[in-house]
């Protein structure tokens, strides 16, 4: 049984793997300025890697190599205060509060020579308080997840792909 394992390991690396060449993540002035004043910036770096890993794990599954995606994070709602928020306000319950949470994010993909081959502006937001994440971030990492499925598929869709 030892054996399989680096075997399996050898075989997932050996594998050809299509990601994109570069994912570049912004934030729209709106969403950089709620960063600043309410957020934190360290969470725009946290939204920023949950959307570069969605894109790059649906890219790979697709087989799609997209030299270039841009995505401007437009908006983005927490489920629960971020650690700016409670630092900057005495007494806020992490464990009390909750909200529905969401994401509104734009795309655009590159080919080589920097010409444009899909776009996409997509957003979700939970609907029920009842099912809205229990982590800060959970129903934007949703909305992400989300956004690189259909991004992705609208991309393999323009491609004539599978």
């Amino acid at each position: 049984m030892k054996k399989l394992a680096p075997l399996a390991a050898f075989a997932l690396l050996a594998s050809p793997v299509a990601l994109a060449g570069e994912i570049n993540v912004t934030y729209s002035p709106e969403f950089s300025e709620k960063l600043q004043d309410d957020y934190g910036m360290r969470e725009g770096e946290y939204l920023s890697h949950e959307i570069q890993e969605d894109l790059t794990r649906e890219l790979s599954k697709a087989k799609l190599d997209i030299p270039r995606i841009d995505v401007t994070i437009i908006k983005a709602q927490p489920n629960k205060p971020t650690f700016k928020q409670l630092g900057d306000t005495p007494g806020l319950d992490y464990g009390a509060s909750k909200s529905i949470g969401g994401m509104k994010l734009s795309a655009v993909a590159y080919d080589a020579d920097g010409n444009p081959t899909g776009d996409l502006t997509y957003k979700w937001y939970e609907t029920d308080i009842r099912l809205a994440g229990i982590t800060t971030w959970q129903d934007a990492q949703r909305a992400s997840d989300r956004f690189s499925r259909k991004f992705v598929k609208d991309l393999t869709a323009d491609k004539g792909g599978s």
